[in-house]
């Protein structure tokens, strides 16, 4: 008897096509045409309305999205379809639940199963069972031939043999070996990615320096004729990815990317690339090929990039960034491990302090340990110059070799540029001139190429041309005398204005990796880690509350002491001018800048009638009461015959009054009232009387 009746053929028949991968899509076209060729089979059993669903060609069935199967089921649970044809169990499902599900709805509505090899009714108990079996091969074949096949690839991996693709730079020249790429122009980009890395220390400043002097870099891409480079600008991910690959450093690695499976929705979901640790690399082989640099400089650079990643983790120093605090990174709190901070305050952000406040900020308790920075920064500093002062003069040197070698490099980087052009235009116009003039279809194509080409030879040349007009100028005998001075005395080239924070922080983490910074009443306990190895105690007094670089000198204080029992704020801003004073910040005196310093310092204003309070009279005070000029006191005073004093060059001279009535300076005074200065004429005659 017949499973097929009248009220299956009244509903649709609906034809599933599938193929796990777009290879299988592309390259397997013979299972595509027997899967439609299943439309011919059902109109013979006696369905008219047939529908086909392949719209989840590409994608496997072991548990993944499918949105035809969904649109499948969806029709099943309407009551509209008859029957489910496929090739087989494995097209419509690779895993029990969708399986199960597919036969349950089928069992509900009344709709048949059919494949190559028969037609089964879910709702009978031999047809559940069989198709149950079906359904449980089918998984099991998947998860056999996917254990198989890793299980191969994991066997060649572990030989080194195993290359599912190749870097940028190498070529693959048989079946489990590669070498580097023989194109000079591409080693030479390479190898310009890692030199400025190593000079530069960041990614993004390479990248930005590349992109500025307009260097590409090598690109793959796949096209009709298969592998090819191509050279673009490069993007910040093709740098990082450079200087990340192991390969470049000679070494295999297979599994350092992993995935992650999870349920969304009730379907298995898988999460592919997730980055594993090198303990969890499946295979790592040193040495397996020519790298362009040593596996010691890779690791060198992972350190660097680790590090330079700010906030990613409490123990990376991250990179340099602004701001005048030079130690930004490195401090570490030896009270409770955190990595220190930095604030700044000022108009211009110039005061810098370094600050633990982890357990503040992470559990609510006490600030940790809190000092400025600019007393440190100049302790750290000091020890940084002591140990670099031996190799100053070999600094300066390999500063002016450094100079010319940017702009070889970027000639170079032109020169291999220009030669690898001129070979596409002179292949381009071999292409032309093989083809036969008449077939324009052709020979218009060819020719449009062989312009493009021609075009950016001349370009490039244009470039070059540029360049060798504005050759790099050498460095003058002056220029080189005065870096070769700078190199032995590298104080004064730390303090020189052209050194940058920035380059001095750069220094500095060449030279340090950290500093353990302990604090003890008014002390800084600090440990220098050296990159090498090497640890260095150190002692830095902390700054007392009020101390910093924009404090007014203790000696203009004392002065303003002095002068404010003697003259309101006006007059005593004229003297410190006069005397030329400044204040914190280098900027001259006013009244209210005289008022504020009086404030901070408790210094009590002037009054009036306070000098005379104290017997205290001025120079003019003195003049009138000796009824002499008031250049005339100046000179007893110069002859010390009148006591007097003056706090500084511009500050009135102060005169006791009881001075005024000792003899001898009532008889100075009156032999100089009586006595007039002799003629500058000699021929002048004294009157003697």
């Amino acid at each position: 008897m017949t499973k097929i009746t009248s009220e299956h053929l009244a509903r649709q028949a609906v034809v599933y096509i599938r193929q796990s991968t777009a290879d299988q899509v592309t390259n397997n076209r013979e299972s595509q045409r027997r899967q439609y060729g299943l439309v011919d089979r059902v109109r013979q059993l006696g369905w008219t309305d047939v529908v086909v669903i392949d719209d989840d060609l590409g994608r496997s069935g072991g548990g993944t999205a499918r949105p035809g199967f969904e649109k499948l089921l969806a029709a099943i649970c309407e009551g509209r379809v008859g029957a489910v044809v496929s090739i087989e169990a494995s097209r419509l499902a690779r895993n029990g639940r969708d399986w199960h599900t597919l036969l349950e709805f089928c069992g509900l509505v009344g709709t048949l199963i059919v494949d190559e090899d028969g037609v089964y009714e879910p709702r009978h108990p031999n047809d559940r069972l069989l198709l149950g079996m079906k359904g449980t091969m089918s998984e099991m074949e998947l998860s056999i031939f996917r254990q198989r096949s890793l299980e191969a690839l994991r066997q060649k991996a572990r030989r080194g043999e195993l290359f599912l693709n190749v870097a940028v730079g190498y070529l693959k020249v048989s079946h489990d070996r590669i070498e580097k790429d023989p194109d000079q122009r591409i080693q030479d980009a390479l190898t310009l990615v890692f030199i400025k890395f190593a000079e530069m220390q960041t990614v993004r400043q390479v990248h930005l320096w590349l992109r500025q002097e307009r260097i590409t870099l090598p690109a793959v891409s796949y096209g009709p004729e298969g592998r090819c480079i191509e050279w673009k600008l490069p993007v910040y991910n093709t740098i990082h990815h450079i200087l990340t690959n192991p390969t470049y450093a000679g070494a295999y690695v297979f599994g350092r990317t992993g995935s992650r499976v999870t349920i969304e929705s009730g379907r298995k979901r898988i999460v592919r690339g997730f980055r594993r640790g090198r303990s969890d690399w499946d295979v790592l082989i040193k040495d397996h090929h020519e790298g362009y640099i040593t596996w010691v400089e890779f690791e060198r650079n992972q350190r660097l990039i680790t590090d330079n990643a700010n906030g990613k983790s409490f123990m990376s120093r991250g990179s340099v960034r602004r701001g005048e605090a030079l130690l930004a990174g490195l401090l570490r709190c030896g009270h409770c491990g955190r990595k220190l901070h930095v604030a700044y305050s000022g108009t211009r952000s110039t005061v810098s302090r370094y600050h633990c406040r982890g357990s503040q900020m992470n559990h609510g308790g006490d600030p940790c340990i809190s000092f400025g920075g600019l007393r440190l920064d100049r302790a750290i500093g000091a020890e940084v110059i002591a140990r670099l002062q031996p190799l100053g003069i070999d600094a300066a040197l390999a500063a002016m070799q450094a100079r010319g070698r940017e702009h070889a490099e970027k000639m170079r980087q032109l020169e291999l540029a220009l030669e690898q052009a001129r070979y596409e235009a002179a292949r381009a116009r071999r292409q032309y001139e093989a083809v036969d003039p008449d077939n324009r279809l052709v020979a218009g194509e060819l020719e449009r190429r062989w312009n493009e080409r021609l075009l950016a030879v001349r370009a490039l040349e244009g470039e070059r041309e540029m360049m060798l007009e504005r050759p790099e100028t050498p460095l003058s005998e002056v220029d080189r005398e005065r870096l070769l001075a700078l190199g032995s005395d590298l104080e004064r080239a730390w303090d020189s204005p052209g050194a940058t924070p920035a380059t001095r922080k750069r220094i500095i983490r060449t030279l340090i990796h950290e500093i353990i910074v302990h604090l003890r009443d008014e002390m800084l306990d600090l440990v220098i880690h050296w990159q090498g190895g090497d640890h260095t105690p150190l002692q830095a007094r902390k700054n007392r509350k009020g101390e910093h670089r924009w404090v007014t000198s203790a000696d203009v204080v004392d002065l303003v002491h002095v002068l404010a029992r003697q003259m309101p704020d006006n007059t005593i801003a004229a003297v410190l001018n006069r005397a030329g004073k400044s204040t914190g910040h280098g900027n001259s005196w006013t009244r209210a800048r005289v008022c504020n310093l009086r404030n901070q310092q408790a210094i009590t204003p002037y009054r009036e009638g306070e000098r005379a309070e104290r017997g205290e009279i001025t120079l003019d005070e003195a003049a009138a009461a000796l009824k002499v000029s008031p250049s005339t006191v100046r000179r007893l005073i110069e002859e010390k015959s009148l006591p007097a004093q003056q706090l500084c060059k511009g500050a009135p001279w102060v005169i006791k009054a009881r001075n005024l009535e000792r003899p001898e300076v009532k008889q100075a005074a009156q032999a100089r009232r009586f006595r007039r200065p002799p003629s500058g004429d000699p021929r002048q005659k004294e009157l003697e009387l």
